[in-house]
């Protein structure tokens, strides 16, 4: 059961939550908007006045000078599980966590549920299942790499890729983040290492049944894999351009003929 209510500002105690870095300049924005709109979302706190959601608003409310706020009370007790869920899906949806603190989130709830899979957890969460393997993919990075990622040096998309790495490479590809490569970039140089002790077949022709019926054929001088993960990317990118300018498959076909041949004439 939720109750709604106003209470004193005075009745509310603090605790844990998910975003542990202070942002001053957001909490007085949130408080002007607060002394100027009023207080539009409640907090969340249990019977006993322990915050569950709304930290920030609670301080931005002090900061205004408020004496109350609105708050949902739940009176069932939560477990530690449930508690997380609130927090994390309150932040992630309505005030971004740094992609360090999403995944320390993340990881905690895995830890207090260690029979959860990635998919019941970005069900909790409200998430895609690819959204929270991103989120958890810093578990497998080298502490180089979460330390740049707690400082906000590099992104969660960037380690993402770095993380498919061994160990030993991730340092090389973390140098390159910092330098500006593109996660594209990075997702490059791991199939490059990944393949670069294996012996690659080639083929001339490489034929891509796919279980929708539809087959797609590449042709090309020696082509191995990675040839042809690139050579597909590089056609979804030109079908989606194709898509956004309203061409038709047919004239899609001719606009990259006509450009091959302006490349190859150019060479």
């Amino acid at each position: 059961m939720v109750t709604q209510t106003e209470m004193l500002i005075d009745w509310f105690k603090t605790n844990k939550q998910v975003r542990e870095q202070i942002d001053d300049e957001k909490d007085r924005e949130l408080s002007e908007s607060l002394k100027s709109e009023g207080q539009l979302q409640p907090v969340v706190a249990r019977p006993d006045g322990t915050l569950i959601v709304g930290h920030r608003r609670l301080r931005a409310a002090r900061r205004a000078g408020l004496t109350k706020l609105l708050v949902n009370i739940i009176e069932e007790p939560l477990t530690e599980t449930q508690v997380k869920i609130l927090q994390l899906a309150e932040n992630i949806h309505r005030t971004d966590l740094s992609d360090f603190e999403k995944f320390q989130a993340c990881e905690e709830l895995a830890r207090l549920n260690p029979g959860w899979t990635n998919k019941e957890l970005a069900t909790h969460l409200h998430l895609s299942e690819p959204t929270i393997t991103k989120y958890r993919s810093p578990s497998k990075a080298i502490p180089a790499v979460l330390k740049a990622l707690e400082a906000g040096q590099v992104g969660i998309t960037s380690v993402y890729e770095i993380a498919k790495a061994p160990p030993e490479q991730q340092a090389e590809l973390l140098q390159l983040a910092l330098t500006g490569a593109s996660r594209d970039g990075l997702a490059g140089q791991v199939r490059k290492q990944k393949t670069s002790n294996t012996p690659q077949v080639r083929m001339k022709r490489i034929l891509c049944p796919l279980p929708s019926g539809v087959s797609i054929t590449v042709s090309g001088a020696d082509l191995s894999l990675d040839d042809l993960i690139e050579s597909l990317s590089d056609a979804l990118k030109e079908a989606r351009r194709a898509r956004e300018q309203n061409l038709d498959a047919r004239t899609f076909s001719s606009v990259l003929k006509d450009k091959a041949a302006k490349q190859g004439g150019a060479r």
